[in-house]
C-alpha cells in the first residue's frame, strides 16, 4: 500500500511541475505522459496516455498520441497519474520551525526553511495551497518566477488578531504595547494586532495591497494559542465586519479561525465566507453554516502518530478537545448537507 501511495504522489508531483508555467518543461510544445493509470477522484482507469500543451491537458487516449519532435516524453510504467492535491489550510512559514523560532529567529533563516518546505510540499503531491497566515508574499513571488520549486500559493498575509488572541505572539516583556513600536511577529508579517473596527480595516487593507488573495482573522482561541483558552471569543462582530467590507471592496473574502459555536456565529453574522476548523461546533451552528452557504474548512485533527506534540499540559488539554470533536464535526457536516 505504501509503495502505491508513493507512486501516486510521484506522478502527482510530475504533474505539478509540468503545470508550473515558469518551469522549462512547461515551455515545450507538448509533454506526454505515457503508460499511466489515471485517478479521477473515485476510480483508476486502465493504462492511458496523456498529452499536455502549455498548462492544459489536451488529450487522453488509450492509443499512442502523435507528438511533435520536441515533445517531452515521460514514461509512467503503469504508475498512477492524478490531479495535483490542494491543501486548503497551510502555513508556509510555520510548518518546519517551532513557534518560538518563527517568532524570534532571523527572517532569512525562516524564509529558507519555508522554501525548503515548499519544495517538499510539492513533492508530496500538493500543487496548490491556501496560506492562512504568515509572510508568504516573497516566497510566492519566487515560486511564480521559477526561482525555487513549490506549489501555487494563495496568500492571506498576516493573520489579524485582537490583543491576547490566537495570533498574538508577543512576549510578555513587550506588554504594554506602544503605538509607534510593533512587535517582531508584526514587523515581519506573521500576525497583525487590531483592537477596533478601524484598526482591523487598516490591517486588512495592508494585506490586500501586498497581494493577499483572502483575509484571515482569528475569531477564537486555538490549540497552539500562546494566551487565550480555546473557548474564548475574539474580535467583535463589528471588527470582523470591517474586514469583510474591506475585503469585499477588493473582490475577495474573509475566513475566520473559530472552534466554538459562539465564535462561528459571530463570524457568520459579520459576513465571513469561510470557517476554519470548527471542531467544537454543535448542530445549530452546523445548520447555520449550511443555511447561509458558509464554507466549512474542516481539518481532520486526530490523536494519532501525526498529531502535534505539545509540550505543556494546557496545550495538550486543548488538543484533546479538538481531537474529540473531529469525528462529531464530520458527522455534523455530512448530516447537515
Amino acid at each position: 500500500m505504501l509503495d502505491s501511495i508513493k507512486r501516486t504522489f510521484l506522478a502527482t508531483c510530475l504533474t505539478g511541475l509540468l503545470l508550473q508555467p515558469s518551469l522549462s518543461v512547461a515551455q515545450s510544445t507538448m509533454t506526454l505522459f505515457e503508460d499511466v493509470r489515471i485517478f479521477d477522484g473515485t476510480s483508476l482507469t486502465a493504462k492511458m496516455n496523456v498529452a499536455i500543451e502549455g498548462n492544459k491537458i489536451t488529450q487522453i487516449s488509450s492509443q499512442p498520441i502523435s507528438s511533435p519532435t520536441d515533445a517531452v516524453h515521460i514514461s509512467g510504467n503503469g504508475q498512477t497519474l492524478m490531479p495535483g492535491l490542494i491543501d486548503a489550510h497551510w502555513h508556509t512559514f510555520m510548518v518546519r520551525p517551532t513557534m518560538a523560532q518563527a517568532s524570534m529567529a532571523p527572517l532569512t533563516f525562516i524564509t529558507l526553511l519555508a522554501g525548503a518546505e515548499a519544495e517538499s510540499t510539492l513533492m508530496r503531491g500538493f500543487t496548490s495551497v491556501r496560506d492562512l497566515g504568515g509572510p508568504a508574499f516573497g516566497l510566492k513571488l519566487a515560486i511564480d518566477n521559477g526561482v525555487i520549486k513549490g506549489p501555487r500559493i494563495w496568500p492571506s498575509g498576516a493573520m489579524i488578531s485582537q490583543t491576547g488572541g490566537h495570533g498574538d505572539f508577543r512576549m510578555l516583556s513587550e506588554i504594554p504595547s506602544t503605538p509607534d513600536q510593533l512587535s517582531y511577529p508584526e514587523r515581519v508579517g506573521i500576525s497583525a494586532i487590531a483592537d477596533s473596527p478601524d484598526e482591523v480595516r487598516k490591517r486588512t487593507r495592508e494585506q490586500l495591497l501586498q497581494g493577499a488573495s483572502q483575509i484571515k482573522l482569528t475569531g477564537g482561541g486555538g490549540v497552539s494559542s500562546p494566551y487565550g483558552p480555546i473557548d474564548t471569543v475574539q474580535l467583535s462582530v463589528d471588527e470582523i465586519h470591517a474586514a469583510v467590507e474591506a475585503a469585499a471592496n477588493w473582490g475577495t473574502y474573509v475566513t475566520v479561525h473559530a472552534y466554538t459555536p459562539e465564535a462561528i456565529r459571530n463570524a457568520i453574522q459579520a459576513g465571513a465566507k469561510v470557517i476554519e476548523h470548527g471542531q467544537l461546533a454543535d448542530d445549530a451552528t452546523a445548520k447555520l453554516m449550511a443555511d447561509t452557504g458558509t464554507w466549512w474548512s474542516l481539518q481532520p485533527f486526530l490523536a494519532d502518530e501525526n498529531a502535534n506534540q505539545l509540550p505543556d499540559a494546557a496545550g495538550q488539554a486543548r488538543a484533546a478537545q479538538v481531537f474529540a470533536g473531529t469525528d462529531n464535526a464530520y458527522r455534523l457536516a455530512k448530516n447537515t448537507v
